[in-house]
């Protein structure tokens, strides 16, 4: 028995739709954007074009303010590493970042206090939502730039960037989103002009893994101030050299447009599933992370009384695959920081369990589901 897949967050099944793209320019459409002084390449060409129109127009952005990654965790890097040479130039050395940011924000900006940087780390509130109030206060002058995710990947808690680019509006720092949880499921909040850099996986929104963008709005005519980490070639603006993958940023291209399109049958989809699974679980006294009216209907971050992750995870392995926390480092073993950083202590912390799905997971026995629970628990009465 394949067991049904609730793992969404560490990295979505693919659209056949997508696919279909992606195999196009693998097998047919196979030349280098960068040739563009024949047929093969002027096709290539026109198709990252268009992929570019497609990211872009999701979050209000213009095209070429695209920059085409390896996916969230370049472009992460990209835009923070990206600006230490401005700031240190111009004297801003200082950094805010939340935290509850992923890995791929906490270690560049650790790489940033070795060259002089200093760094405010915000708390966050027992809901899981960043505490605008701390952030206000850590601004400096001197502050080059703030980084504060979209969707948390543990929780899926929808952070308030509203209130973040309203407590920016007269500040200069550089505001950079990691929107890997978010991007193409939570529409209005990227497409807040004054976010100006935002980094993005084609692997979040059903397309390919490998491939990813960094959107880098300009001020008036100015790009954020930027220097590239890699060398070689005059791609992407001169940021990130290479001959692109043209299948790749089809596919993300393809699922960018995609989610646009359907986001409303798959927010209701996941809406549906959300509420069967709360349905099956919440007699067992769940006790839920992070405030459901500020997350995501596709993602839940829970524990159950008595029942550790570690023995959920073997005894439901055959029924549904899920996580006891972000994929990218489940294998430490070490408890979850975002969920300490919101104040969950004890067995809570041990028993957590992260439930993500989408719009193509298959439907659950959750009876089965609940049998092996309620015998891990030890039979309720």
């Amino acid at each position: 028995m394949i067991p049904a897949y609730l793992d969404c967050n560490a990295t979505t099944p693919v659209e056949k739709e997508v696919a279909r793209e992606v195999q196009r320019f693998l097998v047919e459409e196979f030349g280098n954007p960068a040739s563009p002084v024949h047929m093969y390449g002027t096709m290539a060409r026109m198709a990252v074009e268009k992929a570019r129109r497609d990211v872009a127009s999701l979050v209000d952005a213009q095209p070429d303010e695209v920059v085409f990654t390896s996916g969230a965790t370049e472009s992460n890097n990209l835009a923070l590493l990206g600006m230490a040479p401005a700031g240190l130039k111009r004297g801003l050395t200082h950094v805010i970042c939340s935290a509850i940011e992923h890995k791929a924000v906490l270690e560049p900006v650790e790489r940033l206090k070795e060259q002089g940087f200093e760094v405010t780390v915000v708390p966050v509130n027992p809901s899981g939502t960043v505490s605008v109030a701390a952030l206000a206060e850590s601004l400096r002058p001197e502050t080059l730039c703030v980084s504060i995710m979209h969707v948390n990947n543990e929780t899926g808690v929808v952070q308030p960037l509203d209130q973040v680019a309203e407590i920016l509006s007269d500040h200069p720092a550089w505001l950079h989103v990691d929107a890997a949880q978010g991007f193409g499921k939570e529409l209005e909040l990227l497409r807040l002009s004054r976010i100006d850099l935002i980094s993005i996986s084609a692997h979040k929104i059903f397309g390919p893994k490998g491939v990813g963008a960094l959107i880098c709005r300009k001020r008036g005519a100015d790009y954020p101030p930027l220097t590239p980490l890699m060398f070689g070639g005059g791609q992407e603006q001169g940021l990130r050299p290479g001959t692109l993958a043209a299948h790749s940023i089809v596919g993300l291209g393809a699922a960018a447009r995609i989610a646009q399109r359907d986001h409303q049958q798959r927010r209701d989809s996941c809406l549906a599933f959300r509420q069967d699974l709360l349905n099956a679980l919440t007699p067992f006294e769940i006790v839920i992370h992070g405030d459901p009216q500020h997350s995501l209907p596709h993602t839940i971050n829970l524990s159950i009384p008595g029942v550790e992750a570690h023995a959920a995870l073997s005894s439901l392995k055959g029924l549904i695959a899920f996580s006891n926390g972000s994929a990218c480092t489940a294998q430490t073993q070490e408890p979850s920081h975002v969920l300490k950083a919101m104040g969950v202590q004890g067995r809570l912390l041990d028993e957590a369990i992260r439930l993500s799905w989408c719009h193509l997971t298959e439907p659950v026995d959750w009876r089965k589901v609940c049998s092996v629970i309620d015998q891990l628990q030890g039979g309720r009465e």
